[in-house]
Parts: structure tokens; sequence; C-alpha cells
């Protein structure tokens, strides 16, 4: 690839990124990161008319484009994607309370290594 051409490439995505600064369409990239949603379900949802899209030029030809917020809505609505959600909270949640457990081991540690009894640990 030559310097002209890499340079037309930058020019064409700084020209896409200015177009899309403060729209809510997005790369199907940055939706899939931003929602938890898969490429796949993401071109199966607009080819079905579920979410609209629209084609950009892009640094390395056209990129598909969909608003984030309905992406998010239909994200929200989806019964797989919410379970996968709520295990993830679940998942975060059990180990906030490992980490906990864990402070309250290293503190009676560190007492018993001074040779001071241990603080009893509150029960859970």
């Amino acid at each position: 690839m030559e310097w002209e051409d890499r340079l037309d490439d930058w020019e064409l995505e700084l020209e896409l990124n200015a177009q899309l600064e403060g729209s809510d369409w997005v790369t199907l990239e940055r939706a899939a990161a931003e929602t938890s949603v898969s490429r796949a379900a993401l071109r199966s949802w607009y080819r079905t008319g579920q979410i609209p899209s629209r084609l950009a030029d892009g640094p390395h030809g056209p990129q598909r484009l969909v608003p984030l917020t309905l992406v998010a809505a239909r994200a929200e609505a989806s019964p797989r994607l919410r379970r996968t959600a709520e295990r993830r909270l679940a998942d975060q949640a059990q180990l906030e309370i490992l980490r906990h457990r864990v402070d309250q081991l290293e503190l009676r540690l560190a007492a018993l290594e001074r040779g001071q009894p241990p603080p009893q640990a509150p029960h859970v």
C-alpha cells in the first residue's frame, strides 16, 4: 500500500468519524461492544427490519451503521440477552462477596501474625 492510499484511507476514516460525531448512528463493531450483542445478531436484526441500518463509506469500503439507542432497546427486549446480563450481574455480585471474604481473611491473618486474637467476622 502506498502512502497516498494510506492517506486516502485516513481521510475517509476522519470524514466518517466527523459525520458520526454527536450522532446516534454507530458501526456494528461499536454497537456490539457497547450493548454486548453479537455482530451476527445485529446483522439478523437489520436484515429482518427489527432495526434500521445504512451504509456509509469507511476506510476499507462501505460500513454498516445502526442507531445505538434502538440497538440497546432491542437488546433489552431480548429474553436471551436479558438472561445473559442477569448472569453477568450475578457473577459480579458473587465476585464482590468473595472479595469481601478475602479482605476479612486477610485482616484475621494479619491479627494472628501480630499475636492478637482475630476479629470476629460478621455473618453474611
